[in-house]
């Protein structure tokens, strides 16, 4: 193997720890704009001119990737992305990341979820100060097919339940989340 300068732990600048954070708020927020449906917020997320790849169901510029979630996501009554780790490279203006990710999804009926065990290959490039995504590509690891438990609150009566699009409790919980841009 070649050597791994770039992933070995080294002396970070102020500069460096800004930039790493800043990728880890873009993925934190691409795993929300999914979850809440918020295809605008999602939109900003990219370069103008980014793609994504999720092959065998996507794969090309990220406007067309945008227009194809919506009918994607409608067979799904709830979403969870989470990135487990992120592993940065950082070069100037241009970024790679592996971020180990969980998604987790729930068959409108409620009866089953879905969970895709896997990890984005991420390029990222800082434009005019504000680094974005220029091409995300998903690999899948592993997969799970499970039943679900019924009922939406397993004993715990009261609690708020999250749910696709504007409606989640969280925009009212979090106002400055459902802010226009």
């Amino acid at each position: 193997m070649s050597e791994h300068r770039n992933l070995a732990p080294h002396p970070m600048t102020v500069d460096e720890m800004v930039a790493r954070e800043s990728l880890r708020h873009l993925v934190a927020a691409y795993g929300h704009a999914i979850d809440r449906r918020d295809w605008s917020l999602l939109r900003t997320l990219y370069h103008p001119d980014a793609t994504d790849d999720h092959t065998p169901y996507y794969c090309g510029p990220v406007d067309g990737y945008i227009a194809w979630l919506p009918t994607m996501m409608a067979n799904w009554r709830a979403t969870i992305h989470t990135a487990v780790s992120a592993l940065i490279v950082i070069e100037g203006d241009h970024a790679q990341g592996e971020i180990a990710a969980r998604a987790w999804h729930l068959t409108l009926d409620g009866s089953r979820q879905f969970v895709a065990w896997g990890r984005y290959a991420d390029h990222y490039e800082r434009r005019d100060s504000v680094w974005r995504f220029a091409k995300r590509s998903f690999i899948l690891d592993h997969a799970e097919d499970l039943p679900a438990q019924t009922g939406n609150d397993f004993g715990s009566a009261g609690v708020a339940t999250g749910c696709a699009g504007e409606d989640d409790p969280v925009h009212v919980w979090l106002p400055w989340f459902s802010r226009p841009l």
